[in-house]
């Protein structure tokens, strides 16, 4: 096995590479990193505006950064310059996460922000690679897929694994405004061009986008819609519980019947490659207004049923979705760092286990 990057009192701090480091999340793992004594390293097309970016945030003339354009580029300068542990906030992860992840080869560790069904189980395919290597491969580490999964793997602790699992993911999100840009505009058309997934008798079954619709009470007294989508979430859940049954619904998913029957239609033209790219061109360049986040919390729920009757149910609240994504991947960085993952491809709470997402700033109500 080839040997983890560590750090220790007698040599520099591990170099924390942040892919896409002048967006809002990559900004703030860098902050939150050098808070913990990391050295973060900015990453991006432009040198001038990163090490603007370091300025911007406080962390010193001394801050480094590497100017790459692409996932081949920057894969190159990694395999070149070897760094800890690499935080891609760049997006378009079906695409870059396995190119990127195998770079960090052998002994750096990897981690990625996927919520998808395209990307989340191509990284997890490259486990035994790289477990042969020694680094720790980790997707989905940000509200989406932690927030869920951390509560499954909750329910389902000491147990047999249950008949069913459904998980509601209920983000509240602040908006900075702005252009939607590339990584969002991806995400957003991946999602209808994928359509609506279930788990039914252990396999993955296709559903309607936008079935099951719901109104949640929360915890704190307020309530939110939610409907089925597909997700990473989804896939996370069902591998975590081993639930031959799973299903997954988000608020950002639009509950109403006519809305959602709509999107099914537009998913089905853009999942054509060049009506793809085409829409995810467009979609980047949308003008985003600011806007306050809609609820005070955001969720994370899950209920897990056994064949026996038993139910349980359970719910992990946290703040602002974005900031507790950035804790998220600040806190897997940071542990990757010390050389904590288990070498391998995982979700996170399968790397960390479920108190990362308490690490995280987020708070477990289980019933």
């Amino acid at each position: 096995m080839a040997p983890t990057r560590r750090t220790d009192m007698n040599t520099q701090p591990a170099e924390v590479w942040i892919l896409g480091a002048t967006g809002r999340i990559g900004r703030g793992v860098a902050a939150d990193l050098a808070v913990r004594g990391l050295a973060p390293v900015l990453v991006g097309r432009d040198a001038e505006r990163l090490r603007k970016t370091a300025a911007d945030l406080g962390l010193g003339s001394g801050t480094k950064v590497v100017a790459a354009d692409g996932a081949d580029r920057i894969a190159a300068e990694i395999t070149r310059q070897r760094p800890a542990v690499v935080v891609n906030t760049i997006g378009d992860y079906a695409d870059t996460a396995a190119r990127i992840a195998r770079a960090c080869m052998p002994g750096g560790h990897y981690l990625d922000f996927a919520n998808d069904l395209y990307a989340t189980p191509r990284l997890l395919d490259l486990h035994d690679e790289a477990a042969a290597a020694g680094s720790t491969l980790v997707t989905g580490a940000g509200f989406g897929v932690l927030a869920t999964e951390a509560v499954v793997a909750k329910l389902c602790e000491g147990l047999p694994a249950p008949d069913r699992v459904r998980i509601d993911a209920l983000p509240s999100v602040a908006s900075e405004g702005g252009v939607m840009g590339a990584a969002l505009a991806a995400s957003v058309v991946d999602v209808l061009a994928t359509g609506g997934r279930r788990y039914a008798n252990g396999r993955l079954a296709k559903a309607r986008l936008g079935a099951e619709p719901q109104r949640l009470a929360l915890p704190d007294g307020e309530t939110a819609r939610s409907a089925g989508g597909p997700s990473g979430e989804l896939f996370a859940a069902q591998r975590v519980s081993g639930a031959p049954n799973v299903t997954a619904t988000s608020v950002l998913v639009p509950a109403a019947p006519a809305v959602a029957a709509a999107l099914s239609l537009l998913g089905k033209l853009l999942s054509v490659p060049a009506l793809r790219r085409l829409a995810v061109r467009g979609m980047a360049r949308i003008s985003v207004k600011p806007a306050p986040r809609p609820r005070q919390h955001s969720w994370g729920h899950a209920v897990a049923q056994w064949s026996d009757g038993t139910r349980r149910e359970g719910w992990l609240r946290a703040g602002e979705a974005m900031d507790f994504t950035v804790s998220a991947a600040a806190e897997t960085a940071a542990r990757l760092a010390r050389g904590e993952g288990k070498p391998g491809a995982y979700t996170p709470a399968a790397a960390l286990g479920p108190e990362l997402a308490t690490a995280a700033g987020g708070t477990f109500i289980l019933g």
